[in-house]
């Protein structure tokens, strides 16, 4: 029985991947090739039934073109594309199969053979650089072994990552599309399993030191304006075996590392630190914004990074995306946002695209008040729902949440004209616009002068706080 089923599975397996292999997408022009199998090049279109998007208004019916998003439109003193400052995320985009813990793959796209070839990796390099200017995007975001397959040795991947790095500069010339930031991929490898940055065997460390050594330097050959460290693996399962203060020391060490060979090759770029509570460790180090914050304080590293908030991370550290973003922009820390969002019946990382208008409302007045992103923007770091199988749903799901935050920005320049949201909260705090309230402010506020007032006041009236009002007046620029 086992051998029956094992001799299934690799039949499927042949059957599979002969499908795949023989599923191109061509131009409509019959007369053209669709890849020539001994080179693996691919000649004409990945898309070929899509159109560039347009865009066209919110009451447009087509669900390829925009309704909201207008690149060149100005609002708020900027052009919308320089609000956004929109980025595809190679690794979901391009990278992402539909599998789970529970189940195979499940997306097969044209262009794909199966294989994790430089062939592959260039075919899929042309791909999104195709789906970007269709898309109206001009920039992308990438981690390192996303774009370029390991090697056997160290010399041998930056080998392959060179090639594909190349080719990706090519295209950049070809398109005016240019990195918003790269990163390196320090969590899915094996050697990875107890972290880079903490692991407790040293050649692990220096490793992860090599690779960051080398994914700065691509994202800084590439024009990159941002550089991003996710530690998805800095943490700890239990603390029976770990020494926590050694951990956040060898941190502290790799982050200082990184800003002095920044420094050294003369990437200008923001390093940015995405904060994330769990998954797949027990508990990462970096657990939310204020966390970082206390980290980077402690360690003296304050003016050398920012934050990249990730929506779904807040909410996995028991926030809303608005507490991070503000908490972010109140310190001066804010840089960058991963776009996407949770699903609250469910308590991991589901990646979605944002399409809460809610939401994305208060991101964007974030945003707005933090008088934008750049260098930083916002990036897709989303991924299309294992049952989206469909060529066309990489662009609807873009669009979709291109759209929302677009509409998002709209609804924000409501509330500033209207005025009222804002009124009310001047008027919440006015009582400190006394002068014993600038004293306080001041921070010469003393006990004995604050007790003395108390007993010239007497009882204090407290006012209503108004929140029905605030969710009233909220809404209604929705």
């Amino acid at each position: 029985m086992g051998a029956k089923l094992l001799l299934l599975l690799v039949a499927s397996s042949l059957c599979l991947s002969a499908a795949i292999a023989t599923q191109q997408t061509c131009p409509a022009d019959l007369d053209s090739k669709c890849g020539d199998a001994a080179s693996g090049d691919w000649e004409g279109e990945f898309f070929p039934g899509i159109p560039k998007i347009k865009y066209e208004g919110p009451s447009s019916k087509n669900p390829l073109a925009y309704k909201w998003y207008n690149a060149e439109e100005v609002i708020l003193g900027k052009k919308m594309k320089d609000w956004m400052r929109f980025s595809v995320a190679f690794w979901h985009t391009f990278r992402g199969t539909g599998g789970d813990p529970f189940g195979a793959p499940t997306k097969s796209w044209p262009w794909e053979d199966g294989t994790n070839s430089l062939d592959m990796a260039k075919r899929r390099m042309r791909a999104h650089f195709e789906f970007m200017e269709k898309l109206g995007v001009d920039r992308w975001c990438f981690h390192d072994r996303d774009i370029a397959p390991d090697g056997k040795t160290l010399t041998e991947t930056n080998k392959n990552l060179d090639e594909i790095v190349e080719l990706a500069k090519k295209l950049q010339e070809e398109t005016n599309i240019k990195p918003l930031w790269g990163t390196a991929q320090l969590f899915m490898h094996p050697r990875y399993m107890h972290g880079a940055a903490t692991s407790p065997e040293v050649k692990v460390y220096a490793y992860g030191a090599a690779q960051v050594k080398k994914a700065l330097e691509v994202t800084h050959y590439l024009g990159g304006e941002n550089y991003v460290f996710w530690g998805g693996r800095e943490g700890y399962q239990t603390l029976l075996n770990t020494d926590m203060k050694r951990e956040l020391d060898h941190l502290a060490s790799f982050l200082q590392a990184a800003v002095d060979y920044k420094k050294k090759i003369g990437f200008n770029g923001t390093l940015l630190i995405e904060p994330k509570p769990q998954e797949p460790t027990k508990h990462q180090y970096d657990w939310d914004v204020a966390t970082t914050f206390s980290f980077l304080q402690k360690y003296g590293l304050t003016g050398e990074f920012k934050i990249n908030v990730e929506c779904n991370h807040a909410t996995l550290s028991g926030h809303s995306c608005h507490h991070e973003l503000e908490t972010a922009r109140i310190n001066g820390l804010l840089g960058n946002i991963d776009a996407n969002t949770g699903d609250p019946q469910i308590g991991w990382d589901t990646d979605q695209f944002l399409t809460d208008i809610s939401e994305a409302t208060l991101v964007m007045s974030s945003v707005v008040k933090n008088g934008g992103l750049a260098p930083g923007g916002f990036n897709f770091d989303a991924k299309l729902r294992r049952e989206s199988t469909d060529v066309e749903d990489m662009f609807l799901a873009h669009i979709s949440g291109m759209d929302t935050l677009a509409r998002g920005l709209r609804n924000v320049v409501k509330l500033i004209e209207d005025g009222s949201l804002d009124e009310l909260v001047r008027k919440r705090y006015q009582s400190f616009d006394s002068e014993i309230g600038a004293l306080i402010e001041a921070g010469k506020g003393d006990f004995e002068t604050l007790e003395k007032k108390v007993l010239e006041w007497g009882e204090p009236i407290v006012p209503s706080g108004k929140q029905e009002l605030a969710e009233i007046l909220f809404q209604a620029a929705l």
